[in-house]
């Protein structure tokens, strides 16, 4: 399975989110709004209205921390971060088996990511399951940590039993569409970085960036 997951937000930067996200006075809507015509008859979840001045205020500055680290570059290649969302899943709320949809208004859908908010020891359930061809993985992670994975997965929410779990969610719309694509550009830089992190500047580190670089001019759109 192709995935990545990540430290990115730090314990400073949750407790200004957790504490502005806590706010009485905020519009949670119901997430069916954003949900496509399938899946919405699978969503049950609360969402915090895009147009809401925190919304697009800490949204922006997620964003910018997304498309800013390096790991993150390297595996996703974003051309585009969209469709952000503030999601909240309370007790007996749960999102079922779906897959994001290929286009949205905001953009292209190649990658879906979820940032986690709250610690995984605050609220029972709530794994991200995530389905390939003949496996499937649940995902708690830590809070702060992001996971990135292809939207052509099959995934699911399984149901809050107790407590509340708030996360970040949006897509990437990628330079490069092919997962296999980005995987053997991802290889390639990582072992670019590494050899010159290890032995420094040479003629066959060079090469390596050469061809990545080539490659990416190849690829991407």
């Amino acid at each position: 399975m192709n995935y990545l997951t990540h430290q990115l937000l730090n314990s400073e930067e949750l407790e200004i989110l957790r504490k502005n996200l806590e706010k009485d006075d905020l519009l949670w809507e119901d997430g069916k709004k954003t949900a496509g015509k399938h899946a919405a008859k699978e969503k049950n979840n609360l969402q915090l209205s895009r147009d809401s001045d925190l919304s697009l205020k800490f949204s922006g500055l997620i964003t910018k921390k997304i498309v800013s680290n390096q790991l993150i570059k390297s595996f996703a290649l974003p051309k585009k971060v969209h469709g952000t969302i503030f999601s909240k899943t309370i007790s007996g709320m749960k999102y079922g088996r779906h897959i994001d949809n290929a286009f949205m208004s905001s953009g292209r859908a190649d990658l879906s990511f979820t940032i986690f908010l709250t610690s995984k020891n605050n609220y029972d359930g709530g794994a991200l399951s995530i389905e390939d061809f003949n496996s499937e993985e649940k995902f708690k992670l830590d809070a702060g940590e992001i996971i990135i994975y292809p939207s052509t997965y099959l995934h699911s929410v399984e149901e809050v039993l107790d407590g509340e779990r708030l996360v970040f969610i949006g897509w990437i719309e990628s330079y490069v569409k092919s997962i296999e694509d980005r995987e053997s550009l991802f290889d390639l830089d990582a072992a670019g970085r590494s050899l010159l992190a290890k032995y420094g500047r040479s003629d066959e580190v060079d090469l390596i960036f050469k061809s990545y670089s080539n490659l990416l001019r190849r690829l991407g759109s």
